[in-house]
């Protein structure tokens, strides 16, 4: 005869099992149904930017290279205008508006006291929580104020010993935007008159210009600031930042630059080392780069054969 007692035990006991195993069941199928991490969206061309250009003191005599500039935007498509520094503020204030009505990049470039007025209205955007996108700061006067947290990209064309310009631009601690400062003062043919009127120099501005809307923004964290003396009768080429490279086995400077396509003095002055100097496989040089440019890469020597191999 069958044990009640017994017969009930064990149906307790399967009962609990049967719990225990749904139970376990329960988390393992709502992971399975978890929602896969999200990617994020394609990104998106900005539209185009609008650019603000401002002379100096005397600026219709003396900045008249903006002008040329400001033609040359122009010719290529872009909303570019041309003012003098004694309006900045009016043109800081029609900036910011322009730019809550209708979101577009901020381009600012300005000579002599123009470059001090870029600096100004990128103060007066920042509190407005409004980004400015470039700052061009050509020979600006020496009084040019910090580059604020809200300017993505800052270039500083200067001649240090410039007593009209001159003024050696520095960004604001905590600054993790992009940064290039070159000073020209090596340069017997550049004054403060007519740095501004560089063919070389605007082209390559419309060139960043034109790029602005179709790339993607950069992370900042790796951003590491440019400042150049640069030799006398060097053609300034405009880069955005460095970047760290790590140093393979074989690597010289020599390699590195070349490999990244810069020049040689480029390397030894923004590492503090002579052009020649020995490499230590683990250790980063600092690269210079563009606005969007490829990941520079190290060169990588051919590794010398083993000892005892063919010849």
């Amino acid at each position: 005869m069958i044990d009640l007692r017994r017969l009930l035990v064990l149906a307790a006991v399967a009962l609990l099992a049967f719990g225990t195993g749904t139970a376990a069941a329960t988390p393992a199928k709502s992971k399975t149904n978890a929602a896969a991490p999200a990617t994020p969206p394609p990104f998106e061309p900005l539209p185009p930017p609008k650019i603000y250009l401002f002379r100096g003191a005397m600026g219709p005599i003396f900045s008249t290279g903006m002008d040329r500039l400001e033609e040359k935007l122009t010719k290529a498509g872009f909303s570019a205008n041309v003012y003098e520094f004694t309006i900045c503020r009016w043109i800081g204030d029609r900036a910011i508006s322009s730019y809550k009505e209708s979101p577009a990049p901020i381009v600012l470039i300005g000579h002599s006291m123009g470059g001090l007025c870029s600096i100004v209205i990128s103060e007066m955007a920042a509190k407005e929580n409004i980004p400015i996108s470039l700052v061009i700061a050509i020979d600006p006067a020496h009084a040019t104020g910090d580059v604020p947290l809200n300017v993505e990209r800052f270039i500083n064309i200067f001649l240090s010993d410039s007593v009209l310009g001159g003024g050696d631009v520095v960004a604001v601690p905590g600054f993790r935007g992009h940064y290039a400062s070159y000073d020209l003062k090596e340069n017997s043919r550049v004054s403060h008159i007519n740095i501004e009127k560089s063919d070389d120099i605007h082209r390559q501005i419309v060139e960043m210009v034109t790029q602005l809307p179709r790339i993607p923004p950069q992370t900042q964290a790796d951003a590491v600031p440019l400042r150049y003396l640069v030799p006398a009768d060097t053609l300034v080429e405009l880069w955005d930042s460095g970047v760290r490279v790590p140093v393979r086995r074989g690597d010289t400077m020599e390699s590195i630059a070349a490999a990244n396509r810069v020049p040689l003095w480029t390397l030894a002055q923004s590492n503090s080392l002579p052009e020649n100097a020995q490499l230590t496989p683990g250790q980063t040089i600092i690269v210079p780069r563009h606005l969007t440019p490829p990941e520079p890469t190290a060169a990588m020597a051919v590794p010398p054969p083993a000892a005892g191999g063919r010849k």
